[in-house]
């Protein structure tokens, strides 16, 4: 049975986008035919990602991040039980 993901996703627990529970399982993105591994938030109907710009954080402590527009496929790595 495949398992489909949601359109949008968060890492940031004070996103509405943000699932706990998809993320523990690992998600994968490939955006642009890469894979991607420093991405914050996607949009798949939108087509972008929000990548992190290194150690740099603004000053509430979030990391700063760049809006990437282009093909994204999300997938989870560990398959459900």
């Amino acid at each position: 049975m495949a398992e489909t993901l949601p359109d949008r996703l968060s890492t940031d627990p004070d996103s509405p986008w943000f699932n706990e529970e998809l993320l523990q399982r690992g998600v994968g993105i490939r955006f642009r035919g890469e894979e991607k591994t420093n991405v914050e938030e996607y949009c798949v109907s939108e087509g972008w990602v929000r990548v992190s710009m290194g150690k740099a954080v603004d000053r509430r402590g979030k990391p700063l991040t760049l809006k990437l527009t282009g093909t994204v496929e999300p997938y989870l790595r560990e398959p459900g039980k």
